[in-house]
């Protein structure tokens, strides 16, 4: 199989695994409670990837000090994107915000895209250059995507949106995780070394902003006390699979 169409299918499936927490949400009433534990897991594991595919494989690639700049950029340029939606009236579900309520349409598909984009463009950036394809940060995104979709689906379907308004706009915003991914291995996959390097902390920076941001605060308001112990078992778990590849 081409580079190019494993990078394509690595970031549609990345994208569809919110379709399928979506259909999974829409036709079966599953606990908050249970969705809150998936997600704590899914966290533990992205944590593990982006350290152990991301930002070692940049810092020994490319340097300590470009990764941990790259890094610090990327948590910083989330930061700031999720704030200006935040402001701008198109509003996420913003899991670490009390009262916990939906975000709307707009806001969820933005927020998604804002998760979205920098884990499948770096997936697509690591098959440059004969790489293989990262599969730990593949496994994590899927975990990961999944419970999103489940929640903020829940959310829009108690808002009142159709069928056919939520299924539409996760199919959008998996065939645009797809096309980032295509765009991580055609355009970020000329840069040089020490570049790519820059690249994969900057997405290591964004993903464990985003971690910190929605995820865990998402996971603690359900699961409570067991937030953390499931975490470290998403992060063992992740870690085994990195171990053992």
């Amino acid at each position: 199989m081409s580079p190019l169409l494993l990078a394509g299918l690595a970031g549609l499936l990345s994208g569809l695994s919110l379709v399928v927490g979506s259909l999974v949400a829409w036709f079966v009433k599953v606990p908050r409670e249970v969705v809150a534990l998936v997600m704590a897991f899914g966290a533990g594991v992205l944590i593990s990837a982006l350290s152990f595919d991301l930002v070692d494989e940049a810092a020994a690639s490319g340097g300590v000090i470009p990764t941990l700049g790259g890094f610090v950029a990327g948590a910083v340029v989330y930061v700031v994107l999720d704030q200006i939606l935040e402001h701008g009236g198109f509003r996420r579900k913003h899991h670490g915000k009390s009262g916990g309520g939906g975000g709307t349409g707009v806001g969820i598909a933005l927020g998604a895209l804002l998760d979205g984009v920098p884990e499948t463009a770096v997936q697509g950036l690591s098959l440059t250059g004969g790489g293989a394809l990262s599969i730990g940060v593949l496994v994590a995104v899927v975990i990961s995507n999944f419970p999103e979709g489940m929640s903020s689906t829940a959310d829009l379907k108690e808002s009142g949106r159709s069928a056919r308004y939520v299924f539409g706009l996760w199919t959008s915003i998996a065939v645009v995780c797809a096309l980032s991914s295509l765009g991580g291995y055609a355009l970020l996959g000329g840069l040089p070394e020490s570049g790519q390097s820059v690249v994969m902390a900057f997405a290591a920076g964004a993903i464990l902003a985003m971690i910190c941001d929605t995820m865990i605060p998402e996971a603690f308001r359900k699961a409570q006390a067991l937030t953390g112990l499931v975490t470290v078992l998403g992060f063992v778990a992740s870690y085994a699979v990195h171990q053992a590849g």
